[in-house]
């Protein structure tokens, strides 16, 4: 039945005001969040979209428009490619290493059983830890003078002097990549658990009844049945990964000779150094369109057949 909207007043029926209506209540209620989207992404992303259409010195303003200038600039800026190319690199690396090994862990802490509890909070408390905090954490465990982790290695005789593992391109890389591994983990095995423990026991009881072994009840049962959860991690691990910044920014600063640099970097360095913000604004406003299109693919890629 339909929610009256007016009231009888002396026999004669009156609209009831418009602000006690059902419609103006979910309005009241949208408003602040409306607000908040339009303070703080809408109003700067027309911002940006203007800055990447004009000639915009970080300490002159908006000299007018310049349009297609800026985006030309971009892809004749030489650390471009070169950037885009290691960016691409380092998220497939960080995806699959990481995925990887929280899946493992929501794995190995699944079931309930002495000691899951204290396995579960070790592996998560690295994630409640700040990117920035973490990176200078590693920073120093890296340090050739003044690291702990080059010293003992030398100990036990692995290695024969001092370990630059920030000095080369590929151990940058490396050690990097384990920062993040080791500081997301935890997050992404949360969030795979929590699909994991919405399966049903009634379907592995049928699994096992119907005699499927543990990889066929993996993957025929699992992961299928985990798929929202590895959708979800995985966008958000690939937007992560195509817009890191910190990390490399504290660890490598882009070397050694800018081998390190990435896009999100590049638009700092653009911004900040070159005090350009409107290639700056362009590189943004690309970087904006490939998240949106990998979102979307990925969306449309990890969809049940039933949801097509």
């Amino acid at each position: 039945m339909r929610r009256a909207t007016e009231v009888t007043v002396s026999g004669v029926r009156a609209r009831a005001p418009w602000w006690r209506s059902r419609a103006a209540q979910g309005v009241a209620y949208a408003a602040p969040t409306a607000v908040f989207v339009a303070v703080f992404f809408v109003l700067p992303l027309l911002l940006v979209g203007r800055m990447s259409a004009s000639e915009w010195p970080l300490l002159a303003g908006d000299r007018g428009l310049n349009l297609p200038d800026n985006y030309t600039d971009v892809a004749d800026n030489q650390l471009f490619w070169p950037a885009v190319r290691f960016t691409l690199l380092y998220t497939a690396i960080v995806t699959v290493a990481l995925l990887g090994l929280a899946l493992l862990l929501a794995l190995l802490v699944q079931e309930a059983r002495p000691g899951v509890g204290f396995l579960r909070t070790a592996y998560f408390l690295p994630s409640v830890l700040g990117l920035a905090s973490a990176s200078l954490l590693f920073w120093g465990l890296y340090s050739p003078s003044i690291g702990p982790i080059g010293p003992l290695l030398e100990r036990l005789g692995l290695v024969d002097g001092p370990v630059s593992f920030l000095g080369g391109s590929d151990s940058a890389l490396a050690s990097t990549v384990f920062l993040v591994v080791w500081k997301f983990a935890g997050f992404y095995m949360l969030i795979l658990l929590v699909g994991l423990q919405r399966i049903p026991a009634e379907v592995y009881e049928a699994a096992r009844i119907d005699g499927a072994g543990r990889g066929q009840i993996f993957r025929s049962v699992t992961l299928p049945l985990l798929r929202p959860s590895l959708a979800l991690t995985l966008i958000l691990c690939v937007t992560g990964s195509l817009l890191a910044f910190d990390q490399f920014f504290i660890l490598t600063k882009g070397g050694p000779d800018n081998s390190t640099v990435t896009v999100v970097q590049l638009v700092y360095r653009e911004a900040f150094q070159r005090l350009d913000l409107g290639t700056a604004a362009a590189l943004s406003m690309l970087v904006l369109v490939v998240l949106l299109v990998l979102n979307a693919l990925q969306f449309r890629g990890l969809r049940r057949p039933d949801e097509m």
